[in-house]
């Protein structure tokens, strides 16, 4: 059975730093891709951060770039969501996706506040 259980979500006051991590089981890990989505009420998902499957390759949104930092390790079968400078705009539910092709797994996410 694929899991992806997301966790490190909380609130924090702006300037602060979180840690999100992703947990993957049920699939080869290390052969997919993995991303971290980011859906804020109201807005439409969007892409934040994205990693090849050997970690060689990242890609950030506009928004991420110089405060957000996405790593895995694949032994641990995790992907890591570093994100340091938070503003109240970073408020949203953030979810983490696997793809291999035309395979896709999703988590359920895990809740930011940015918040004084």
């Amino acid at each position: 059975q694929v899991q992806l259980v997301e966790s490190g979500g909380g609130l924090v006051q702006p300037g602060g730093s979180l840690r999100l991590s992703c947990a993957a089981s049920g699939f080869t890990f290390s052969s997919y891709a993995m991303s971290w989505y980011r859906q804020a009420p109201g807005k439409e998902r969007e892409l934040v951060a994205r990693i090849s499957d050997t970690g060689f390759t990242t890609n950030y949104a506009d928004s991420a770039k110089g405060r957000f930092t996405i790593s895995r390790d694949n032994a641990k079968n995790t992907v890591y969501l570093q994100m340091k400078s938070l503003k109240p705009e970073d408020t949203a539910v953030y979810s983490c996706k696997a793809q291999w092709g035309t395979f896709m797994y999703w988590g359920q996410g895990t809740q930011v506040t940015v918040s004084p």
